[in-house]
C-alpha cells in the first residue's frame, strides 16, 4: 500500500462527507468589523469565507491534476515543488503529483526568491506551481528558471501573471479517473523531497520514499487514536512535515480536518467551537496567546461549545511545564501529548509523551510506535541514565539520504541510526527530556549550559511571554548567557527583576546579560536562535561589561 492508496479507498467509502473545511475568518462581509459578529454559514459572507470538499471531490481533484500532469510529459520520478500557503488545493495537489509517480517538493512560504530558486535547483525540480503570494518572488528569478518544464498558478484566476499557466482551470478538463501509470508504485519508490529548516545556511533536500509516509499515519493514529468521528483542526503550515504528516492520522481513519488560514486566539477558540473540533495542534506561542487572551477577558469561554475538544497537542519545540500546568487549569478536562521529530524522521512521532503520561509533563516521551532510541556520547557508547548526550532515533520514517549530499548523509546517519543533533538525558523510567541543541549549547568558563533549562526557569516569571537564551562572545569567559526576553501586552519588567528572579538558579546558569526584545520564531514554532546570534552578536557586545 502506498499513501495515495488511502485516499481512494477513503473516497470510496465517504465518498459524499466531507474530508477538507478551508476556513477564512479574515474574508467578512462590507458590514462586518469584527470576527465576533462573523457567521460561518451567514448569507451575506463572502463565499471563500468557508470552503470545504468531500472525499470524493478531494480524490477526483487529485486524479485531475495528476491526469494533466502526465498529459504534459510527468513521469515516474520527475520533482515538483509546491509554492503554496494552505488553502483547499494544496493537499489535492500534493497527492495528485504523488499519484503520477513524481515526487513532491514543498517549500517554505517564508522563502526568498534566492531561496526558492536554490531549492528548485537542488531538487532538481523540473515544475513549479505557485500561488498569488509568491508572483513576486517567482518573477525575479524567471530569467533563471526559463528552463523548467512548466510554470503553473494555483490561486485565483483574475491574480494569474502571464508568465504561468492556470493549473486548476486546466485540470478542471482533465479525467477524474484514476490515473495510469505505466510504473506501478510501491512503497519502496521515492515520494518527496523536504527541506530541512536552513538554521545554518541554505536547506538540505530530505528525500523520502511512500514506505515512510504510509508509517507516518500508522505512527499518527497509534499515538492519537483519530476515529471516523474527529475533527482536527490544523493550522501550521502544510509544506511542513509535522503539519501533514499529524493530519495522516486523519487520512487514516477518514476523519474531516479544518484548515485554519490566520492565527489569532479568537479564530482558533471560535474555530474549534464551530467545527465541534475534538483535535487540536498548537504551537508553544499560540497556546500561550490563548491563554493570555483569557486571562486579559478578551476571550469568553462561557460564548463558545468546546465539549468536543478531546486533545491539545503540542510539538516542533520543547514545551514549558509551566504552559501546560495553566492549560490544565484552564481546560482541565483536556488530554494533553507533546510529539518529538525531524524533517529527517518524516516528522512527529519518533518520540512521543502519550496523553496517558501527563504526569511527566517537560519530557517528550519515550520512542514512538515502531520506533527505537539511544542516547550516546562523542565516541557513539550508550550513556547512563541521568546523562546527557545525544539523542540517536531509528524506525521506518528515517530519510534514505539529503538528496545529492552524500557528506552530510554520512554525518546523521549512521548504520540504522538518525543523529538528531539533540542533547537529552533519559531518567530512571525511560522517559527522554530534552536538554538542548548540540549547536546551541552554551560553554561559559569550563561549564556546560543548556539553554532550555534556562529557558524554562525564566519563563515562570508572571510577565514573561516568551525567552530565548544564547551564548554572547566573553574576552574571560568565552562565551556568556544572554536572555533574550519579550514581556506579555501589559506588563514590565526591569533587569534588575529578572536578575533577582534568577536567583533560584545555581549561579553558574544564571544570565549575565538580559535583552528585552521580540522572540523570533519560524513558522513551525522554533526559536529562530542563528538570527537572534546574528543580531546579537554583531553588536560587539564581547566587549560589554558583564557582572561576574
Amino acid at each position: 500500500m502506498i499513501i495515495t492508496d488511502l485516499l481512494q479507498n477513503n473516497a470510496k467509502k465517504f465518498e459524499g462527507e466531507v474530508a477538507l473545511v478551508e476556513l477564512n475568518p479574515g474574508l467578512r462581509s462590507q458590514n462586518e468589523t469584527k470576527w465576533q459578529e462573523f457567521k460561518l454559514i451567514e448569507e451575506g459572507t463572502d463565499p471563500r469565507a468557508r470552503r470545504e470538499l468531500t472525499w470524493g471531490e478531494f480524490d477526483a481533484r487529485a486524479n485531475r491534476i495528476a491526469n494533466f500532469l502526465i498529459s504534459r510529459g510527468v513521469k515516474k520520478g520527475d520533482k515538483i515543488a509546491i509554492l503554496l500557503m494552505n488553502c483547499l488545493e494544496w493537499l489535492p495537489i500534493y497527492f495528485g503529483i504523488l499519484k503520477t509517480g513524481a515526487l513532491a517538493v514543498p517549500m517554505n512560504y517564508r522563502y526568498t526568491a534566492d531561496e526558492i530558486k536554490y531549492c528548485l535547483d537542488l531538487s532538481d525540480s523540473s515544475i513549479l506551481i505557485f500561488g498569488e503570494e509568491f508572483i513576486g518572488r517567482v518573477g525575479d528569478i524567471l530569467p533563471q528558471i526559463g528552463s523548467l518544464n512548466g510554470l503553473f498558478f494555483a490561486g485565483s484566476a483574475a491574480e494569474k501573471p502571464d508568465f504561468a499557466e492556470d493549473l486548476l482551470f486546466l485540470a478542471d478538463a482533465a479525467s477524474s479517473s484514476r490515473p495510469e501509470i505505466t510504473d506501478t508504485l510501491t512503497e519502496d519508490d521515492y515520494a518527496a523531497i523536504y527541506f530541512s529548516s536552513g538554521t545554518t545556511g541554505f536547506p538540505k533536500a530530505i528525500l523520502h520514499d511512500h514506505h515512510a509516509l504510509i508509517n507516518s499515519c500508522r505512527t499518527e493514529q497509534a499515538h492519537h487514536g483519530q476515529t471516523h468521528d474527529d475533527v482536527f483542526i490544523c493550522i501550521p503550515p502544510l509544506y511542513h512535515t509535522g503539519a501533514k504528516m499529524h493530519w495522516f492520522g486523519s487520512l487514516l481513519s477518514g476523519s474531516r480536518a479544518v484548515l485554519l488560514r490566520g492565527v489569532t486566539p479568537e479564530w482558533i477558540i471560535r474555530a474549534a467551537s464551530e467545527e465541534h473540533a475534538s483535535i487540536v495542534w498548537l504551537l508553544v506561542p499560540w497556546a500561550q496567546d490563548i491563554l493570555d487572551a483569557i486571562d486579559r477577558g478578551d476571550i469568553d469561554l462561557s460564548k463558545y461549545d468546546l465539549s468536543a475538544w478531546r486533545l491539545m497537542h503540542i510539538g516542533a519545540q520543547p514545551v514549558p511545564p509551566s504552559l501546560i500546568r495553566r492549560w490544565k487549569e484552564v481546560f482541565p478536562n483536556h488530554q494533553y501529548d507533546t510529539n518529538y521529530g525531524l524533517s529527517e524522521s518524516i516528522g512527529p512521532g519518533c518520540v512521543h509523551l502519550g496523553v496517558e503520561n501527563i504526569d511527566h509533563v517537560g519530557a517528550i516521551g519515550k520512542a514512538g510506535y515502531l520506533w527505537e532510541t539511544a542516547i550516546v556520547d562523542e565516541h557513539g557508547n550508550t550513556v547512563p541514565r541521568g546523562e546527557v548526550g545525544e539523542l540517536l532515533v531509528s524506525g521506518p520514517g528515517v530519510m534514505k539520504c539529503y538528496y545529492k549530499n552524500p557528506e552530510a548523509t554520512a554525518e546523521t546517519i549512521r548504520g540504522k541510526w538518525l543523529c538528531t543533533g539533540d542533547m537529552a538525558k533519559e531518567d530512571e523510567e525511560g522517559f527522554i527530556y530534552l536538554v538542548d541543541r548540540k549547536k546551541d549549547v552554551i560553554i561559559t568558563g569550563g561549564e556546560n549550559l543548556y539553554p532550555v533549562q534556562i529557558e524554562d526557569f525564566i519563563r515562570e516569571h508572571d510577565a514573561v511571554k516568551d525567552v530565548a537564551v544564547i551564548g554572547l562572545p566573553d574576552k574571560r569567559l568565552g562565551e556568556i548567557a544572554a536572555a533574550i526576553i519579550e514581556l506579555k501586552p501589559d506588563h514590565t519588567a526591569t533587569e534588575q527583576e529578572i536578575e533577582n528572579f534568577c536567583m533560584g538558579m545555581p549561579r553558574y546558569k544564571r544570565p549575565r546579560k538580559i535583552i528585552f526584545a521580540k522572540v523570533p520564531r519560524n513558522p513551525t514554532g522554533k526559536i529562530e536562535k542563528p538570527l537572534l546570534r546574528k543580531t546579537y552578536c554583531g553588536e560587539r557586545l564581547v566587549e560589554a561589561q558583564t557582572k561576574r
